[in-house]
């Protein structure tokens, strides 16, 4: 059971601990002032990787081998120079896609030693070896229906779910905004584009609502216990897939809303997920001001309102994609907003504990295990 997790913020990385009493509290921080993106602890629990977005001074990479006493630059995930006379450019607006790291947006380990990164501008990079260096998947950056994806929030497409099958690591999928869902079996040598049937876009033309292409899926998730069970929250609904993604089924009738951004699923039964909705894409706080987690424990077909421990009064907090996590235990939950809020249940979301209420903004949220 893990007591503890890493919060990554706009101003900085901190890590949250249990102490004997049951209460949780901020244990330490690092990177004070400066925006964590993304933050991953290997399965060996003392290495840890944090993506820094500095600006001006562009994305920076940090890493620890000792559980957090100590911190190294790393090498960023960077891309090869762009070919002369190549035309590369955004469909939406017509501007170049730039051939360098904006942001790091998601991070996941697979064999020991194997990490994977995926960035805006829409690149997927590889590692062997801890990150020591970094390797563009060409396959999937050098796909011609690359040139139809488009940013959603941000200028530019990018990848911000990686699923890595725990029976098979060359097995990957991912997911990218705005960009469908693509899946290598090769360690990505070849890339599939899936997702044939059930998902839709309500913000497309009709004609391209369908379209695998054209789907802006907001977070992928699968249960390690049964991999082929996927979770998205996607922009206009919540979707349910029994068959690695190849198919969807869209849940209805799901309250107070199905829109939102961050989804977890039970590490051991692929029927129980868990979510905190927003009102709508225009209006992207909770519903009546009332910010709630829902709970489905069988496959979507009911879902509770979960309030317990949750404030009260009008609450405006928006939960990013990857600011809820569940610890493998599938027991306790976290999650952290846009307010700078960080709550914590120990009975899978029926309550909830306050942790902090003035942290920056919360960007990630992940259990150490």
């Amino acid at each position: 059971m893990s007591n503890r997790m890493l919060v990554g913020t706009r101003k900085g990385l901190f890590r949250v601990e249990r102490d004997g009493n049951g209460r949780w509290g901020i244990a330490r921080g690092w990177f004070l002032g400066d925006p964590v993106s993304m933050l991953l602890a290997e399965p060996s629990g003392q290495r840890l990787h944090a993506a820094l977005d500095l600006g001006h001074f562009g994305v920076k990479m940090r890493r620890s081998e000792d559980g957090g006493e100590t911190w190294s630059d790393a090498p960023t995930p960077t891309y090869p120079p762009k070919p002369e006379g190549l035309e590369d450019k955004d469909p939406m607006r017509g501007i170049d896609i730039p051939w360098s790291t904006k942001l790091v947006w998601s991070l996941e380990a697979g064999r020991p030693g194997e990490l994977w990164c995926g960035v805006i501008p829409g690149g997927l990079f590889h590692s062997v070896d801890s990150g020591d260096s970094w390797t563009l998947v060409r396959a999937l950056w050098d796909e011609p229906r690359r040139q139809k994806w488009m940013g959603g929030g941000y200028d530019f497409a990018g990848i911000h779910s990686i699923l890595v099958d725990p029976r098979d690591p060359a097995h990957v999928t991912v997911a990218v905004s705005v960009g469908g869902v693509w899946t290598t079996r090769d360690t990505g040598a070849h890339w599939q584009l899936i997702g044939v049937s059930g998902l839709r876009n309500a913000y497309m033309p009709p004609e391209m609502a369908g379209d695998p292409l054209a789907q802006d899926a907001h977070r992928l998730v699968h249960c390690p216990a049964r991999p082929e069970r996927l979770w998205m929250q996607h922009h206009n609904g919540i979707f349910r897939s029994d068959d690695g993604g190849i198919r969807w089924q869209e849940l209805v009738d799901v309250p107070p809303s199905s829109f939102g951004f961050a989804v977890a699923v039970h590490p051991i039964d692929p029927d129980s997920a868990w979510f905190v909705p927003a009102t709508k894409d225009e209006q992207r706080f909770p519903v009546d001001a009332r910010l709630v987690v829902t709970r489905t424990r069988d496959g979507g077909r009911h879902f509770d309102v979960l309030r317990q421990g949750l404030p009260e009064g009008p609450a405006y907090d928006l939960v990013y994609r990857h600011a809820l996590d569940i610890a493998r235990d599938g027991e306790r939950l976290a999650f952290g907003s846009t307010t700078g809020s960080l709550w914590v249940s120990e009975n899978q979301g029926d309550s909830w504990q306050t942790v902090s209420r003035h942290l920056p903004p919360i960007l990630c949220v992940r259990f150490e295990e």
